[in-house]
């Protein structure tokens, strides 16, 4: 983790071997604004072919994001926002430009290494939650230790202390059944963190849940940005966000707006839930 640690369960999930750390990041560049860019997007397209039709996903875009920030990609549907949030996770490659994330430049790996690099530097949370019926929540979260050379003790008590730090220690031994959709959205989360990724990515955490349970969640990636130092990257619908995240970029037809054309799609966002103009970065401490 990159920020302090304010509990001992934030040193508890600490995972991640020194070397695979430096590996991490050796070849960090600078962001405009001074800090370390976990994140760097250079003149990348990603085009598909469709039927007899070439599908134009993302256009030139290029954008920095620094280690510790919690970022949103925003726009409407078929915009680019989730095409570019699967790059960056290295889920997705592009067909023109460059990405490189925590100082792999993910062009370059063949598919066995870019999976050993997401086991390492993403945790994954979803919409769906995507969370298996028949294992507790224990067991749910301990899934991506099955990959580590950990054993049962170990993933068992690392998957507690995760839970723990999302606030469910209580339903340790709950089926996903019996959880609320808050709670199992929390479980998503725990799992996403217990093997301590520097990025962790978020598509749409917030839309299968009411306005009480989603303001929690987002509340709960802005605590995981500023307690532990996570890079958080969502794609998400949700006007909510603006006030949690640190920056928002809008996409729109595969285009990374820019300037006067971005501020006035983050005010049609809010607009259209009957809001105000609000920008990103003014969320709370």
């Amino acid at each position: 983790m990159h920020g302090k640690r304010t509990t001992d369960d934030g040193q508890r999930i600490h995972t991640l071997s020194q070397s695979a750390r430096i590996y991490g990041h050796l070849s960090l560049l600078m962001a405009g604004d001074g800090q370390a860019a976990l994140i760097q997007i250079r003149g990348v397209s990603r085009r598909y072919v469709r039927e007899a039709d070439e599908v134009h996903a993302l256009e030139a875009v290029s954008l920095d994001i620094p280690a510790g920030h919690f970022t949103a990609f925003m726009g409407p549907s078929g915009s680019g926002k989730s095409t570019l949030l699967n790059l960056v996770s290295g889920i997705d490659r592009p067909t023109a430009g460059e990405v490189i994330v925590a100082g792999a430049r993910l062009n370059d790996l063949s598919e066995d290494e870019l999976a050993h690099w997401r086991a390492r530097h993403v945790g994954l949370i979803f919409q769906f939650f995507n969370l298996i019926p028949v294992l507790s929540a224990r067991e749910n979260v301990a899934l991506p230790l099955l990959l580590t050379d950990l054993d049962k003790h170990e993933r068992r008590r690392r998957a507690e202390t995760a839970l723990r730090v999302v606030g469910l220690e209580p339903r340790l031994d709950h089926f996903p059944r019996t959880l609320s959709g808050g709670e199992q959205q929390r479980v998503a989360i725990a799992r996403a963190i217990v093997t301590d990724p520097d990025l962790i990515v978020a598509d749409e955490p917030t839309g299968d849940l009411d306005a009480r349970n989603a303001e929690e969640i987002l509340s709960l990636l802005r605590q995981l940005k500023r307690e532990f130092g996570k890079t958080v990257v969502m794609v998400t619908h949700d006007p909510r966000a603006l006030r949690f995240v640190d920056d928002a970029f809008h996409l729109d037809k595969g285009i990374l707006l820019e300037g006067e054309a971005a501020q006035r799609a983050g005010d049609a966002i809010m607009l259209a839930a009957g809001g105000h103009s609000i920008t990103a970065g003014a969320a709370p401490p």
